[in-house]
């Protein structure tokens, strides 16, 4: 009976395909890598610190370009117009934000009938584990330094318990402290009283600084790069259809000349004839009369 083997070139061909498929994917992934990008990178202008009376106006609409900047203020906080804020995280662990009213020195003063003399914004000063952790704002003139943020969006359908505020929402915070206020506030990084940094980062105590970075651009979807990685995947799979179905051909083909050669060169041995079609020999005598 004729048999096959594995053989060397069959081997030496999936080897092959099995490289170029991982060039395929390989390709793949970085095409999906591609496909999703950060819109713009990070604005290394945002930590260079600015005035906040030049980069943002009261009764304006917060602009993009603000968010995220770091600014700096004079002014005074007011101990009486603080709250804080609930379901805050800190190093995986749940808290409150603590803000308080700054009130901007040399900051234009808006008017209305419900305008007060003097705009302030939301400072959000640090986070607390308990309630009772909350210190007072610091006294005095403070030379405040932080990140310009735009205002939160109050939750819906959630009453904030007495001295709590839902979010830091400036629409929410006006109402609760009636104060006219710049349409964003301020994570702070550094609180300067007397000369000395009086914030969280640099005493030590129950409040902990926010750390609040630059947050991440916006990404979008390449679709054209997100095709061409869908188009390498079938690329790499059709290497090892291409490898299987040469293997195939290349079996069959074998078995074929094999059968042949057993046709030809072999010829089958004579079958020995049925019992039936066997004619016995007879030793016949004739008997003389």
């Amino acid at each position: 009976m004729w048999k096959t083997a594995l053989k060397p070139r069959w081997i030496a061909g999936f080897v092959f395909a099995l490289v170029l498929s991982g060039v395929f994917v390989l390709l793949s992934q970085w095409q999906f890598g591609r496909s999703t990008q950060p819109e713009a990178p990070v604005n290394p202008a945002s930590e260079q610190v600015k005035p906040l009376t030049d980069t943002l106006q009261p009764g304006e609409f917060f602009h993009g370009s603000a968010a995220d900047q770091m600014v700096s203020a004079q002014g005074t906080y007011d101990p009486g117009k603080q709250v804080l804020v609930p379901g805050r995280l800190h190093d995986g662990k749940t808290g409150y934000w603590v803000v308080s009213a700054f009130a901007v020195t040399g900051a234009p003063a808006l008017s209305g009938v419900a305008a007060s003399p003097q705009t302030w914004i939301p400072v959000a000063r640090g986070w607390v584990a308990e309630p009772a952790d909350a210190s007072a704002p610091p006294s005095g003139t403070v030379e405040l330094t932080g990140r310009l943020l735009p205002s939160e969006a109050p939750m819906a359908g959630v009453a904030a318990q007495p001295g709590e505020a839902t979010a830091v929402s400036v629409a929410e915070l006006i109402n609760y402290w009636d104060i006219s206020s710049y349409p964003g506030f301020v994570a702070a990084t550094a609180e300067i009283a007397n000369g000395v940094d009086v914030s969280p980062a640099a005493v030590p105590g129950h409040l902990l600084p926010l750390e609040i970075g630059p947050q991440p651009p916006a990404q979008h979807i390449n679709w054209l790069n997100l095709f061409y990685s869908l188009e390498w995947v079938v690329f790499a799979g059709f290497a090892l259809f291409i490898w299987w179905r040469l293997v195939k051909d290349d079996y069959h083909r074998d078995l074929e000349e094999g059968l042949d050669d057993d046709e030809d060169g072999q010829p089958l041995p004579e079958q020995p004839l049925p019992e039936q079609h066997q004619q016995p020999e007879h030793t016949q005598q004739k008997v003389q009369p």
